[in-house]
């Protein structure tokens, strides 16, 4: 009999490459939560696996008896602000895998943010304190999920930067503001800073997440992986712009810490806690995975690739 694997956001930009890999690579049911099911841009209708089930995370309690059948779930459904953050972001993704039934479900994924852990991968507290409601509230459902029934088979994946999108596939908030980001390039390679970060692309996750849900890989409670690929300097970032643009580098101005604190206070800009502390922090690295740690191959493992699809828009 095939899995069963019941699968939330499915109609958001991971979701579409993730759908795309498991009807390619599985013989899966897939049961698909989305609250528009116009947005899907896959043509599954003479898919007999698929089922669409059109709601929103506000109703999953209605779908406890269908979750106790699965042997599988992946969660990317996302609250970005407000009251709705904390609302499908804690309550309702808490309550979903609460579901779950421990005899039957083999392995459950959750999506959260690389945003909410320090260098080593350990929880931030300042996420939870002074984290904005998108932050807070993927910092509170963690918590409660690392100590739930399923814990044992609970995999929390931390997207960094995600990419993604095609004609055929929504395009991420990043990848959607890429070209107006390279607008001002011309301008910011005559500045130095220091900090570094990591991305990843939305084909890679899927690679990723279809790998876990299809191996036998054994994982350590709390199973925590953190997406990426290797890491990158702003000045290496700068520079890949630089010469995707054709553009010299030249002499650069070194922004410290120090000067752009003063800037805040000069015009008054008003800096939210949570944005005062990433300022500060400037290095979002982590200890990361990427395909090849699991035997596979990156399709976008560098900036350049991002940005060659980019010029394809």
């Amino acid at each position: 009999m095939p899995k069963k694997v019941f699968i939330t956001g499915a109609s958001g930009c991971v979701g579409h490459y993730l759908i795309e890999m498991l009807l390619a690579k599985t013989d899966y049911e897939l049961y698909l939560l989305m609250r528009d099911r116009r947005k899907l841009q896959i043509d599954v209708r003479d898919r007999a696996n698929v089922h669409i089930i059109e709601d929103s995370m506000q109703n999953i309690h209605k779908y406890q008896d269908l979750l106790r059948t699965m042997e599988l779930v992946v969660s990317t459904a996302a609250g970005w602000g407000g009251e709705e953050a904390f609302v499908v972001n804690r309550d309702q993704t808490i309550a979903l895998f609460s579901f779950l039934d421990p005899q039957v479900c083999e392995r459950a994924i959750y999506f959260s943010t690389a945003s909410i852990l320090d260098s080593h991968n350990q929880i931030i507290p300042e996420a939870g304190a002074i984290g904005t409601a998108y932050i807070a509230s993927k910092h509170a459902c963690l918590e409660k999920l690392e100590s739930s029934t399923i814990r044992d088979r609970l995999i929390t994946v931390f997207p960094t930067l995600v990419f993604g999108g095609a004609v055929d596939k929504p395009y991420s908030h990043l990848s959607r503001g890429l070209k107006d980001i390279l607008k001002y390039v011309p301008y910011a390679r005559f500045l130095k800073t220091d900090g570094s970060l990591h991305f990843v692309h939305a084909y890679d996750i899927s690679q990723i997440v279809t790998h876990l849900l299809t191996s036998n890989l054994e994982v350590r409670s709390p199973a925590r992986l953190v997406l990426g690929m290797q890491r990158l300097t702003v000045q290496d970032l700068i520079a890949q712009f630089c010469e995707y643009l054709n553009i010299k580098v030249g002499w650069q101005f070194d922004l410290q810490p120090w000067l752009v604190d003063a800037v805040i206070k000069l015009f008054r800009i008003e800096v939210a806690a949570w944005d005062r502390f990433c300022i500060a922090q400037r290095h979002f690295t982590y200890d990361v995975v990427s395909p090849e740690t699991f035997g596979l191959t990156s399709k976008y493992p560098r900036l350049a690739n991002l940005l060659a699809e980019t010029s394809k828009k």
